[in-house]
């Protein structure tokens, strides 16, 4: 999905946590606390086409982007 980049950010306005996979990394960010840039959020969420990254799943406060099962395990209970 093509958002704007303001969008994405926009979208984390109410996220306090990332977990987003990278192949087989999982990268685990507190946004509230470690404050990171906007280039490195965007280095998270958007793939090589310029595009958000998928799967995404927003649980609350908690952004998940990628796809690792073990997480989506500890994330969902």
């Amino acid at each position: 999905m093509h958002l704007p980049k303001a969008e994405v950010l926009a979208l984390l306005r109410n996220i306090d946590e990332i977990y987003a996979t990278k192949g087989r990394t999982v990268i685990h960010l507190n946004i509230k606390k470690e404050n990171p840039s906007t280039a490195r959020l965007f280095e998270l969420l958007i793939g090589r086409t310029g595009n958000l990254r998928s799967p995404v799943l927003r649980l609350g406060r908690k952004l998940l982007v990628g796809f690792d099962a073990e997480t989506y395990k500890k994330v969902l209970g």
